[in-house]
């Protein structure tokens, strides 16, 4: 077996004895890809994180936004690094890394992380750089980048601030953030919070989800650095 491989399948079997596995075959362009996660989120439903800050495994489920934004990766580009907001299981990752980009992984579950990683292995031969993130405490050496990518982060009202406000921070002057919403609770009030920071809506545009049962008008949000804005980069201290 070569070293990715090895890799993946050491990945698995420490994933496997701690979940019980699925394998879904998703198509992005022309490609196949087979994402592994948990059987089911509600396996993983825990009421002492819940108590704890209101966290539910959202991470554990393919959603048709990240599917949309897969499928809408800029290609033009690629050639600097890209960071994603709450990787999941790893689809919007598998498909930056399948495009060229050198990509960091985030997600406040360390669990997506791992699956991020195995999904990335299997499906591009390649590993993401990955980081636990918290949207609500950003670490001191965050740098910006070019492109952040986010799909389905805006369904509850606290993140609509907190989103914003990585972005803030993330965006390089000339950067491009890509945020995916299927009309979630926050997305309003999120767009507001990004003019208020100096990120400029450039674009948006709609894109329909079928499959199945499931219809979802999903919104591709454009967002950058106004040209006119004072914004500093250098605001927030780095270490």
């Amino acid at each position: 077996m070569t070293r990715v491989a090895d890799a993946a399948a050491e990945l698995r079997e420490e994933l496997g004895r701690r979940f019980v596995l699925l394998e879904e075959v998703i198509t992005i362009g022309d490609r196949e890809l087979t994402i592994v996660r948990p059987r089911s989120a509600e396996d993983l439903i825990s009421e002492e994180d819940f108590a704890v800050d209101e966290r539910l495994p959202y991470w554990a489920d393919i959603w048709p936004s990240s599917l949309i934004l897969a499928e809408h990766i800029p290609a033009n580009r690629a050639s600097g690094p890209v960071l994603e907001l709450g990787c999941g299981v790893g689809v919007v990752t598998c498909a930056a890394l399948l495009a060229g980009f050198e990509v960091e992984a985030t997600d406040y579950y360390i669990d997506a992380l791992a699956f991020t990683r195995l999904n990335s292995l299997v499906n591009t031969g390649r590993e993401p750089a990955v980081r636990h993130l918290d949207w609500r405490a950003l670490p001191d050496d965050l740098r910006p980048v070019p492109l952040v990518l986010a799909s389905d982060v805006l369904y509850e009202r606290p993140y609509a601030a907190a989103v914003a406000e990585v972005l803030r921070r993330l965006l390089s002057a000339d950067g491009l953030a890509l945020v995916a919403d299927p009309g979630r609770v926050a997305v309003t009030e999120f767009l507001a919070e990004c003019d208020a920071r100096g990120l400029e809506l450039s674009r948006s545009e709609q894109r329909e989800f079928r499959a199945g049962e499931i219809r979802q008008t999903i919104t591709l949000y454009s967002l950058s650095p106004s040209a006119s804005s004072s914004r500093d980069l250098t605001s927030s201290p780095q270490r």
